[in-house]
């Protein structure tokens, strides 16, 4: 058994089941070695960005990680944003990263790079096969340490001569660890008695049931309940309990959070705001407030909070009635009227996949009494994430219709995703948002205090001149697709797409 096969074939045997793949010379007998294993389903991605991203969907529903097979430093550094994404979630991704044969490597070919050192920042775990002895042994080590805990991206560099050499051997899954216990309830529960205002922010599990039973048991109790701004997977709509979600803005937070005079973390870290702006705070812990943690992503946010709510004996607490359905809207097209039809036609049991950047804004609190859904957040800011996530999402709960909601700028990021999901006959429904401008960076100028767009600065924020066609863009992709600038128009179609399998998009222009 050569070493492509070892690899491969331990990768199936601790449960991989998915590749997205964007594989280059280096990678030639691993993609052979897959042709050999049909436990795996490979995907082709045209951009490794695509594959990277469908990878972080992946594991956020299912809680298992997918493979991605990427070419050398260069493939790799494609696919790195969405890996930042990824590490930001805590999802479990294993990435195989070919590279040159060993004994070729000090000839500096073109694409030769130090990949171990390209890959440490966004890394849970990496490590080189150089033999083709290791390449058993190294795959049940990335499987493991992907899922953690706490989890996240695991990389596993394989030389071509590592993959090509006999010498392989299939390896045994290795046992997995569980989450670990938070060592601080007692002291947590005293503080929240003593406590005026005590607030909770919560993320991870005790985002989807049964932790948001627990977090509302709390609420019930008297502790404010709050949600990252963008957590990797929350469970709403329908009749869960909804935790108040930290606002973007760091002006808003601190509002949020007026009067808390005990700020707990389950499952994250205490809030900081996202970027640096002159004369304001960075922390976002109101002053005086004393700061508790139950533990960050290594924990079982949704045990912890479990516990806590036996400690305080707080009551058991019925969910949460659905909302009414909105009227159908009319008028221009805007966020609010898109919002508007989302709570009146989102499936049952569907997902959505968020890269709308500011339109997201209003679409959150529009679905809060929507049909029962899964939200993907944009964990770590770095656009162009939706359209991949979407495609994971989908392979990864093929039962389920899968809504990616895209801004323009975001999603031409990533645009080679239609392809996928056009070949993989993905059950995707996308939303782009034609606002023609980096709408969040026209915000962010006055932000920041930098002044006034001039013709300069708006060359640089405007995405029109000439303005992108979404509608030729996915039906050159093989993507069914329609435009709208009406919200009544947008309705229609909506409910129409929507209730169609495969994938479908609307540019909506707003």
């Amino acid at each position: 058994m050569n070493g492509a096969d070892a690899l491969i074939r331990t990768f199936a045997e601790c449960g991989v089941r998915t590749c997205f793949a964007n594989p280059g010379t280096s990678e030639m007998h691993l993609v052979a070695a897959l042709d050999r294993e049909p436990r795996i389903r490979s995907m082709l991605c045209l951009f490794e960005g695509v594959a990277t991203g469908a990878a972080d969907g992946y594991a956020r529903m299912t809680g298992r990680p997918a493979m991605t097979l990427l070419h050398l430093g260069p493939g790799y550094l494609n696919g790195a944003a969405n890996l930042h994404n990824a590490r930001r979630a805590f999802a479990p991704t294993i990435n195989v990263i070919g590279d040159h044969a060993t004994y070729h490597r000090h000839l500096d070919a073109p694409l030769t790079s130090d990949i171990e050192a390209l890959v440490k920042p966004l890394a849970a775990w990496t490590d080189v096969a150089a033999a083709a002895a290791d390449a058993g042994p190294k795959a049940a080590a990335a499987y493991a340490a992907s899922l953690g805990p706490p989890g996240g991206n695991a990389f596993l560099l394989l030389p071509a001569d590592a993959a090509w050499s006999e010498g392989g051997a299939l390896a045994k899954p290795l046992a997995l660890p569980g989450a670990e216990r938070p060592k601080n309830l007692e002291t947590v529960a005293r503080a929240i008695k003593a406590a005026r205002k005590p607030a909770i922010l919560v993320s991870g599990d005790a985002l989807v049931e049964p932790g948001l039973t627990h977090a509302a048991r709390l609420h019930a109790a008297g502790v404010l309940v709050l949600n990252d701004t963008f957590a990797a997977r929350q469970r709403r709509g329908g009749a869960h309990f909804a935790p108040l979600r930290l606002p973007y803005f760091a002006e808003q937070t601190l509002e949020t959070l007026q009067g808390v005079d005990l700020l707990i973390t389950a499952g994250t870290k205490h809030p900081v705001a996202f970027f640096a702006y002159p004369g304001r705070p960075s922390e976002l812990t109101p002053e005086g407030a004393t700061r508790l943690s139950l533990g960050g992503p290594e924990v079982s946010s949704a045990a912890a909070l479990e516990a806590l709510a036996e400690m305080l004996r707080a009551p058991a607490q019925a969910k949460s009635p659905a909302a009414s359905k909105p009227a159908a809207p009319g008028g221009p097209l805007t966020p609010e009227a898109v919002g508007a039809t989302l709570a009146r036609h989102l499936p049952e049991d569907c997902i959505i996949a968020d890269d709308s950047v500011t339109a997201g804004l209003v679409l959150f609190p529009a679905t809060a009494g929507a049909a029962s859904h899964d939200w993907l957040f944009h964990t770590g800011g770095a656009i162009g994430q939706g359209l991949p996530m979407s495609i994971g999402a989908a392979v990864g709960a093929p039962e389920r219709k899968v809504i990616a909601l895209c801004g323009d700028g975001a999603a031409m990021y990533t645009v080679q995703s239609l392809w996928t999901m056009a070949r993989e006959a993905l059950d995707i429904t996308i939303v782009v948002f034609a606002n023609r401008l980096y709408r969040i960076l026209m915000i962010e100028l006055a932000r920041t205090g930098a002044g006034t767009a001039g013709p300069a600065a708006m060359s640089m924020l405007s995405l029109d001149n000439p303005a992108l066609d979404w509608v030729k863009m996915a039906e050159a992709h093989g993507v069914e697709a329609v435009r709208t600038e009406r919200a009544e128009d947008f309705d229609r179609e909506f409910a129409r797409l929507v209730a169609r399998p495969g994938p479908t998009l609307i540019e909506a222009v707003v």
